[in-house]
C-alpha cells in the first residue's frame, strides 16, 4: 500500500471570550500573572479542575473551558471586579517607572541582551531543566520589577526537558511529550507586513532557518528561536527539539543557533543591545558573531573589534568543576566553523586559541567557558565561595597572577521572592509589612516588619502550607502508583502517607552524585529509628531528576524508593516524580526544614534553600554555595564547619553521622518544644529571622541591581566610550596592547632596595625603590606595584595589599626609578614583592594574560 502524503492546510482556532472578559487574554499571554496570587486566583476561579489539568496554563484553559462558564463569569459582578483589580495592577506595572529609571536618570541609553540556554518561568512553559533556567527566569522577572531595560534570548524546545517517571523497580524513565506552541503564552514575532521573522545560520552542509517567538514577562521580552520548520532538513528540525539532548554535535548546533542565531535575530528585529550577558558558556558564540558584524565591510582587525565586544560582554559562570563545561574537539570546531573563520579575519589556529586555556597546546579542546572569558571584560561566579573556586579553576588563563587577584568576581544568586512565596505567607506579609515590600523591591528595611507578625498567625499560615503539601503529595503519589499499575494496597497506602502535623523535611534537586541525595541512607537503622518515633514524628519528601545518561544518579533514586517501601517507614518517606516548578513550590512552601548535602565546593550557589527561607523554612545544609554567606546559628543548621576531605567515603561517613546528630539533638527537640498553646515559639523565632534577614538579601531584585550597578552600567559606559569616532579608542587600545605585548619580553626589574635594616615599629614606614628597564616602553604604559602583607607558614603573603609605586625619574636610557612606601600597621613577620603589570588607560583590568613580571 502506497504511503499517504496528503497536503495539510493549517488554520488556527482562538478562544471565544466575552467582551467583558477580554483583558483575560492579555493577562494570559503575559507571564506577569505567575508571581501575583490575585491573578493566579483570577484564572483558577473560572474552572479549578481544568486549571490544574492544563498545568496551570491559562492560554490553554481559555481555549478548552465550557463557554457557559465564561458567559457566567462575564455576567458575574464579583468576578468582573476581581478582573478589574488585577488588570489595573498589571497596567500599572507595565507603565510605571521602576528603580532603574529613578536611579540612573541621565545615564547613556542602555539595553541588555540576556542569553541563556534555558529559562524557567513557569511549569506551563517547560523549557528549563533546573536551577540555571529557574535563575534565568527569575532574572527576567526582577528586571521587569526594577524597570531594567533588558531582553532575553533563548531556544524554544519542542520537547522541553524530559518528563520523569519511575519503573516498578524505581528506575528513572524519560518521556518527551511535544509542546503545543499555539496554546502557550508565546507568539511568533512578525514584521510590519505580517511576515514571520526568520534568521539563517550556516552549518557545514546546509543553512538552517530559525523562527523567532516571543514571550512577555511583565515589561520584559523573551525571544526564543525554533528550528522546527519545513524549510529545514529533518535533522536540523531536531536542533531545538530537546534541552540538553543528543550528543556533542547536537550540542554544538544548539549553541551555534543560540549564540549566532540569537544575535542575528535581534538584528533582524531592529533590537540593538548595548550590553550582552552570557548566562553560562552555552551562548558564547554570540561574542564571535558580534565581532564578525563589526568586521563586515570594515578595515578593522579582529583585535580591534574584539576590544569593543569584550567591553560590552558580561559572562557568568555557574560551574564549579571543569568537567561541567562544554568542550568541543578541535576538528569538530573546524568542521562547523571552517567557512566562518575567514569572516573573523583569523587563521584557524588563531580561532581555536580563543577557546583554549593554554593557547600553545594545539591538542586542547575548545572550551565554551574559556571563549566567554577571553571575550568578556566582566566575568563572575554566583556566590562568594564559587568566585573563589572559579579563580582557582581558571587561574591558568592568567599565568603568575595570584589566585585572589584573578579577574573573576562574584554576584551571589538570588530568587524572585514573589514567585516562590506561598499565598498564605504572602497574605500575612501584606497585613504586617509596609506596602513597599511590593512597590519598592529595593527597600530591604521593610522586612524588619516580620518581627511584628504574631507567632500564632505566622505558625498557622505555615501549617496551612504543610497541610496543603501533605494533601497534594498523597494525590500525586496515588497518581504515580496508578500510572505504573500499582496494587490496591499501594493505592490505599498512598492515601495514608505523611502526617500533616509532623516535622517535615524536604530534599529536592537534581540527582547528581555530588549532591548526595541518599546521604541519609548511610545508616539505615539509625534513620529507621528516627522515622519510627511516634511521639516526635519526622518525615521526609524527596524529589528530583537525574540526567538521562547519569546511571549513578538514577541508582540513588532507586535506593531511596526501595528504602521507602519498607512497611515500617513507608508512611514517613516518599519520592515524588517529575520534579518541576510546581512541585518545587509545594515543597519550599510546605516543609519545615530544607536539606542540602552537596560535597563542599561542588555547589556553585544553590537557590532552592533561598526559596524555602523566604517562606520561613529553616535550612540544614553543608556550608557550600550561598549557605556559606547566609548561615548564622539562629537561622538554621550547618552540617560540619566547611571541612574538606581527601577521601569521599570518609567524608560521607562523618557528615552523615553529623546530620543524624543534628536531627536527633537539635532539629527534632526544637520543633517539638511546645508550651500549653502547642506553639513552637523558639522555632518560630528562627522562621522570622530567616524571612527578615535572608529574604531581602538572597533575592534576584538585589542580584539584578548588583549586575546593573557593577557590570551593565559600567559596560554600557565603557562601550560607548570605546566606540566613538568609528571605534577610535577601541582601535587605539588594541594597538597599544599589541605594542606592549611585543615589547613585554624586554622589561626587567633590575634592582629593588628598601630603607632601614629590616626591623620596624608599628606606625613607621619603609620606602622601597625599584629600578626597571623599559626598552621602547613609556612609563605611563605600565604600573610598578608593591605586593605586601603578612607572611604565612608556607612563606606566602596572606591578604596582600597592592600599592602602585610612583615613577621618579629616568636614571639611564630606558632605565627608570620607581618609589613606593609600605606603612607598618601591624606587628609580625611581613614581606613584599615588586611586580610590573600593564597600565594602559582603557584597560578593564591590569591583568592581561601573559603580561605580569615579578622581581
Amino acid at each position: 500500500m502506497a504511503e499517504m502524503n496528503p497536503t495539510i492546510r493549517t488554520y488556527q482556532v482562538f478562544p471565544d471570550v466575552p467582551e467583558s472578559l477580554k483583558p483575560l487574554l492579555e493577562l494570559a499571554h503575559n507571564l506577569w500573572w505567575v508571581w501575583h496570587p490575585d491573578a493566579v486566583e483570577l484564572f483558577r476561579r473560572l474552572d479549578r479542575e481544568l486549571f490544574d489539568q492544563t498545568n496551570h496554563n491559562p492560554v490553554k484553559m481559555l481555549g478548552r473551558i465550557d463557554q457557559a462558564k465564561l458567559a457566567a463569569a462575564g455576567a458575574d459582578e464579583g468576578y468582573l471586579a476581581h478582573l478589574k483589580r488585577v488588570y489595573e495592577a498589571f497596567k500599572q506595572h507595565i507603565n510605571e517607572n521602576g528603580w532603574y529609571q529613578s536611579s540612573h536618570q541621565g545615564a547613556a541609553k542602555m539595553l541588555v541582551a540576556y542569553f541563556s540556554a534555558e529559562f524557567g518561568l513557569h511549569e506551563s512553559l517547560p523549557i528549563y531543566s533546573g536551577g540555571l533556567g529557574v535563575l534565568a527566569g527569575d532574572h527576567l522577572k526582577s528586571a521587569s520589577e526594577l524597570g531594567l531595560p533588558l531582553v532575553g534570548v533563548g531556544l524554544l524546545y519542542r520537547n522541553g526537558y524530559f518528563q520523569q517517571y519511575l519503573s516498578g523497580d524505581g528506575w528513572q524513565q524519560e518521556a518527551y511529550p511535544e509542546l503545543d506552541f499555539y496554546n502557550l503564552a508565546i507568539e511568533p514575532v512578525t514584521f510590519t507586513d505580517g511576515s514571520e521573522v526568520r534568521v539563517r545560520v550556516d552549518l557545514p552542509d546546509n543553512a538552517v532557518f530559525c523562527k523567532v517567538w516571543k514571550a512577555n514577562i511583565g515589561r520584559i521580552s523573551l525571544y526564543l528561536l525554533d528550528t522546527n520548520l519545513q524549510d529545514n532538513a529533518p535533522a536540523d528540525r531536531e536542533i531545538t527539539s530537546r534541552l540538553y539532548g543528543g550528543g556533542t554535535e547536537m550540542r554544538i548546533k544548539q549553541e551555534i543557533v543560540l549564540g549566532i542565531g540569537g544575535v542575528r535575530a535581534l538584528e533582524a528585529m531592529n533590537v540593538s543591545p548595548t550590553v550582552f550577558h552570557m548566562n553560562e558558556g552555552h551562548s558564547a558564540f554570540l561574542a564571535l558573531e558580534r565581532a564578525r558584524m563589526l568586521l563586515e565591510g570594515s578595515n578593522l582587525t579582529f583585535d580591534e573589534a574584539r576590544q569593543q565586544v569584550m567591553a560590552t560582554n558580561v559572562f557568568t559562570t555557574h560551574t564549579p568543576v571543569p568537567a561541567g563545561i562544554d568542550m568541543f574537539p578541535p576538528d569538530l570546531m573546524i568542521k562547523y566553523f571552517r567557512n566562518y573563520v575567514p569572516s573573523l579575519k583569523l587563521s584557524e589556529e588563531g580561532f581555536l586559541a580563543l577557546g583554549r586555556e593554554d593557547v600553545t597546546n594545539s591538542k586542547q579542546g575548545f572550551s565554551m567557558a574559556v571563549l566567554a572569558i577571553r571575550l568578556a571584560d566582566s566575568v563572575n561566579g554566583v556566590s562568594w565561595l564559587h568566585g573563589e573556586v572559579s579563580r582557582q579553576m581558571w587561574h591558568n588563563i592568567w599565568p603568575n597572577v595570584p589566585d585572589t587577584e584573578v579577574p573573576i568576581h562574584h554576584v551571589t544568586n538570588g530568587i524572585h521572592v514573589r514567585t516562590w512565596l506561598s499565598a498564605d505567607i504572602n497574605f500575612v506579609l501584606d497585613r504586617y509589612l509596609s506596602h513597599k515590600w511590593i512597590t519598592d523591591p529595593t527597600d530591604h528595611s521593610v522586612w524588619e516588619g516580620v518581627s511584628q507578625i504574631p507567632d500564632e498567625e505566622l505558625w498557622r499560615a505555615h501549617e496551612r502550607c504543610r497541610e496543603k503539601l501533605v494533601g497534594w503529595s498523597r494525590k500525586r503519589l496515588r497518581e504515580q502508583f496508578l500510572s505504573r499499575g500499582g496494587s490496591y494496597d499501594e493505592l490505599a497506602a498512598a492515601d495514608e502517607v505523611l502526617d500533616p502535623e509532623a516535622l517535615t523535611i524536604g530534599f529536592a534537586r537534581r540527582f547528581a552524585s555530588y549532591k548526595r541525595g541518599a546521604l541519609l541512607l548511610r545508616d539505615p537503622e539509625r534513620l529507621t529509628r528516627l522515622l519510627e518515633d511516634t511521639k516526635r514524628p519526622i518525615q521526609f519528601i524527596f524529589a528530583g531528576k537525574s540526567h538521562p545518561a547519569d546511571n549513578e544518579g538514577k541508582e540513588l533514586i532507586r535506593a531511596l524508593v526501595h528504602f521507602a517501601r519498607n512497611p515500617a517507614v513507608r508512611r514517613r518517606i516518599i519520592f515524588l516524580e517529575n520534579y518541576d516548578m510546581n512541585v518545587a513550590r509545594y515543597l519550599v512552601q510546605g516543609v519545615d526544614v530544607w536539606l542540602n548535602t552537596p560535597r563542599r565546593g561542588m555547589e556553585a550557589s544553590g537557590t532552592s534553600g533561598m526559596k524555602a527561607a523566604a517562606n520561613g523554612v529553616l535550612n540544614c545544609s553543608i556550608l557550600d554555595g550561598w549557605w556559606v554567606e547566609g548561615y548564622e546559628p539562629d537561622l538554621g543548621w550547618a552540617i560540619g564547619r566547611g571541612e574538606t576531605y581527601a577521601d569521599g567515603n570518609v567524608q560521607d561517613q562523618v557528615e552523615s553521622q553529623t546530620l543524624y546528630d543534628i536531627l536527633e539533638k537539635q532539629i527534632i527537640p526544637l520543633f517539638y518544644q511546645r508550651g500549653v498553646d502547642n506553639i513552637p515559639r523558639e522555632w518560630i523565632a528562627r522562621m522570622k529571622n530567616c524571612m527578615r534577614r535572608l529574604a531581602p538579601v538572597f533575592n534576584t531584585n538585589r542580584m539584578v541591581r548588583e549586575y546593573a550597578d557593577r557590570f551593565y552600567v559600567p559596560a554600557n559606559l565603557r562601550g560607548t566610550t570605546l566606540q566613538t569616532d568609528g571605534l577610535k579608542r577601541s582601535i587605539e587600545l588594541a594597538h597599544a596592547k599589541d605594542r606592549l605585548r611585543h615589547r613585554w619580553g624586554g622589561i626587567r626589574i633590575v634592582g629593588v632596595h628598601s630603607s632601614g635594616n629590616g626591623h620596624f615599629k608599628v606606625g613607621e614606614n619603609m620606602q622601597v625603590e625599584a629600578l626597571v628597564d623599559l626598552p621602547e616602553v613609556d612609563p605611563g604604559e605600565i604600573k610598578v606595584q608593591l605586593y605586601a602583607g603578612a607572611i604565612n607558614a608556607s612563606g606566602r603573603i596572606d591578604q596582600p595589599q597592592v600599592m602602585t609605586m610612583t615613577h621618579s625619574k629616568e636614571m639611564a636610557p630606558n632605565r627608570h626609578l620607581f618609589i613606593g612606601r609600605i606603612d607598618c600597621k601591624t606587628s609580625g613577620r611581613q614581606g613584599y614583592a615588586v611586580r610590573v603589570v600593564p597600565g594602559l588607560e582603557d584597560l578593564a583590568t591590569p591583568f592581561e594574560p601573559g603580561m605580569i613580571l615579578w622581581n
